[in-house]
């Protein structure tokens, strides 16, 4: 008799005839590189064209959930008060205040490959304090801290990277004219570390040529 084991065994070895069956097992039990490679290909455009443009519905945003690319929100490892006591001066030149900054959502700021899940927002409920997610003529979205907000027929946001010396006023963007058609979202949750599995994927795909598959000019 043959004991349940060996059937399994027989069974793993038993060669896909159909064309599906072949498919299928290339991507669940083929262990050769070219099969991890379409497994992180699918992964992408699974999370990208069906699990992203859900959430993006459920949390109201066309960006539900980003990766952050830069170091402008680190409080570098400082604590709190070490931190103000740095900046202090920046902020007290616009009324914001140590007990006010306390008060802010993300206070301690946030790294470089974190997650960030964003809400939709309407701009009249944007507060002084809220980090925004906003487009500018960059690639990529910006992930800033709200600084000044001003009625002007419409809404106009000034923001600032906590850990940038000053606002950015270039060529590709300007903190202190982010139009409400701008915004993307509000952060409102932080996932550290995460970000970096896109951050790599990103950097690997764009390397191989992939990239640009799903992101054209």
């Amino acid at each position: 008799m043959i004991d349940k084991k060996q059937k399994e065994k027989a069974h793993a070895h038993k060669k896909p005839k159909t064309l599906w069956e072949q498919i299928w097992h290339f991507i669940w039990h083929d262990n050769s590189v070219w099969s991890w490679i379409v497994n992180i290909i699918l992964a992408y455009v699974l999370i990208r064209f069906i699990v992203y443009p859900g959430l993006g519905l459920i949390f109201g945003t066309g960006f539900p959930i980003v990766a952050v690319v830069s170091n402008s929100m680190e409080h570098q490892g400082m604590n709190f008060d070490d931190w103000w006591v740095k900046n202090e001066d920046y902020y007290l030149a616009l009324n914001i205040t140590k007990a006010n900054f306390q008060e802010y959502s993300f206070r301690n700021g946030f790294n470089r490959g974190d997650i960030m899940f964003l809400i939709g927002k309407k701009p009249d409920d944007i507060k002084l304090g809220d980090v925004i997610v906003f487009q500018s003529k960059k690639p990529y979205p910006i992930i800033h801290r709200v600084i000044k907000k001003e009625d002007k027929g419409m809404w106009i946001f000034q923001t600032k990277g906590d850990n940038n010396k000053a606002q950015i006023r270039d060529n590709e963007l300007d903190e202190t004219m982010v139009l409400e058609k701008q915004i993307l979202g509000k952060a409102v949750l932080r996932v550290p570390w995460l970000g970096y599995v896109k951050i790599w994927f990103v950097d690997l795909i764009k390397i191989t040529g992939i990239y640009y598959w799903f992101n054209p000019d």
